[in-house]
């Protein structure tokens, strides 16, 4: 038997940020911080979000320029952009 940890709670119309930052690693941030990740390849990272927000790509944006995972406790901030 597979133990697989339920989706974190997020309704349809909530965004989740997906992009490289510094280093090269693929980050997934959803807007509100509920969840997000590092991940090796922007598949997995597309994958994870997908898991979490119910089949949602729609609600998915790939952001151009880096981007940094935030879990600090502001969640007006979650996503730290930087110029590329």
């Amino acid at each position: 038997m597979k133990l697989v940890e339920p989706p974190s709670y997020s309704s349809p119309s909530t965004v989740v940020f997906i992009g490289r930052n510094r280093r090269g690693q693929w980050v997934a941030q959803e807007q509100n911080g509920l969840y997000g990740g590092l991940f090796v390849s922007r598949a997995q990272a597309i994958k994870y979000v997908l898991f979490e927000n119910g089949q949602h790509s729609e609600t998915i944006v790939e952001l151009p320029r880096e981007i940094e995972l935030d879990m600090g406790k502001s969640p007006n901030n979650i996503v730290s952009q930087r110029a590329a």
